[in-house]
């Protein structure tokens, strides 16, 4: 038995991941439908230039998935950005760099798993939303523990029901477009609807760029790879591409059959939040907007799946390297996952999701905590490229190791001005926390 606790503790996790199980993971966290629960938002703030947002928010975003896809290559550790910062700006920037990441990666799940209570009770109202979201929190604890090539071909199945949907959305959407011509003008989604400018869809991306939040979790699984380091960096931009397209292409056919107008989602908020749901009811029928429903209510789950399992790779390789307690360091001997971060991380997110399905407010301030750990996450992360690659070892490839990095901190900065006076008390809170925790670590190993 003590053989075995030894065991447990020291062996590494499983390298078994193909290419395909890290954008797997990746896309699982997005979610291929993302802009549909905030497409009536952008249509409202853009003009009904949703299609531009998205393509803009995908550059934006493509910046930070360069960075990530450089530094996973050099740093191929389950830690990502707390490992990472570590090695470019030393080791109290790494603690906060991983600090800021806990609060996007521990809070995630929590808002997925409450997506998918609210969105399975408005399809069976008698069964209580708090129901589902047990459900499927015991469900895809199992299939986590159960270890990750497990989780990855549960995700590859949800992942294909994702796209095939999108596939018929598409397809149904031509042929409509073919028969009756668009509601709206055919370059609408791009330019807007006689009001749109610059400024209108750069507000708008602010909010888009978090559709695309999960795709830097790849890298939390480097340790999970099985092939060439490369390949976590290569999954990362895939990844990104691919939801990018998804997300232009289903917004721009969305923009084009959209019986409602901008200036009236506007005029009447309550309405943006099914604004996708009442164009696909209308243009093209109940049954595809019932699918919608459905997808959307299940998908949420898996989403939380992948963001517990991230969680407690960073949670794992925060505590092999001392950031937190050396107890959630340890792996199982069977299944080789981080079955303590794990069942820590699972905690943590149920009793997170109860506090916030009690709170009238819960689901909004969920959201506006997980953006700015998010974003300070990867602000720190292009401030550790330019530290590892350009400082420590004198490169002189200003492109990728200065421009893109630069350029990529001054987004997430940008981003962080336009976030919610809340969401910037909360982070800064946060902030100030991870700050005194490294201090008295610090006073620690001085003594």
């Amino acid at each position: 038995m003590e053989a075995q606790g030894h065991r447990t503790q020291t062996q590494g996790l499983s390298r078994s991941l193909s290419p395909r199980d890290l954008v797997v993971y990746g896309l699982l966290f997005i979610g291929p439908m993302a802009p549909v629960g905030v497409y009536g938002v952008l249509d409202a703030k853009s003009v009904g230039a949703v299609a531009a947002v998205y393509a803009v928010a995908t550059v934006a975003m493509g910046f930070t998935a360069f960075s990530y896809a450089r530094m996973s290559r050099e740093i191929p550790n389950a830690g990502s950005v707390f490992a990472y910062a570590s090695a470019g700006l030393g080791r109290p920037a790494g603690f906060l760099a991983g600090w800021m990441a806990m609060l996007d990666y521990l809070l995630i799940p929590s808002v997925a798993y409450l997506f998918c209570g609210i969105a399975l009770h408005a399809l069976v109202p008698p069964v209580p939303a708090w129901v589902f979201t047990l459900v499927a929190f015991v469900a895809t604890t199992a299939f986590n523990l159960a270890g990750v090539r497990v989780a990855a071909r549960i995700g590859f199945i949800v992942i294909v029901v994702e796209i095939v949907l999108l596939a018929v959305f598409v397809v149904a959407a031509l042929v409509v477009l073919a028969a009756h011509g668009p509601a709206r003008p055919w370059a609408s989604p791009f330019t807007g609807t006689g009001g749109g400018s610059l400024t209108l869809v750069m507000g708008a991306v602010s909010v888009a760029v978090l559709s695309y939040l999960g795709f830097d979790a790849i890298a939390s699984f480097a340790e999970e790879n099985a092939g060439d380091p490369r390949q976590v960096g290569r999954a990362v931009l895939f990844c990104l591409g691919l939801a990018g397209l998804l997300f232009v292409v289903q917004t721009y056919l969305a923009g084009l059959l959209m019986p409602v107008t901008p200036q009236e989602l506007a005029d009447h908020p309550a309405d943006q939040g099914t604004a996708f749901y009442t164009m696909a009811d209308s243009a093209i029928g109940t049954w595809l907007s019932t699918a919608f429903s459905v997808v959307k209510g299940v998908g949420p789950a898996f989403s939380a799946m992948t963001a517990v399992a991230a969680a407690s790779r960073l949670l794992y390789g925060m505590a092999r390297e001392r950031g937190l307690p050396r107890a959630l360091a340890s792996v199982d001997a069977r299944s080789r996952v981080p079955r303590t971060a794990l069942l820590a991380t699972a905690g943590l997110t149920l009793v997170v999701s109860v506090w916030a399905a009690r709170r009238p407010d819960g689901l909004d301030l969920l959201v506006s905590i997980v953006d700015m750990g998010a974003l300070a996450a990867f602000t720190l992360l292009h401030a550790s490229v330019v530290g590892y690659f350009v400082v420590r070892r004198g490169s002189r490839a200003w492109l990728p190791h200065l421009v893109v990095p630069v350029v990529g901190a001054a987004v997430t900065i940008w981003i962080i001005v336009l976030a919610t006076t809340s969401a910037k008390v909360v982070g800064a809170v946060w902030l100030v926390a991870g700050l005194v925790l490294a201090a008295v670590r610090q006073r620690r190993a001085a003594r």
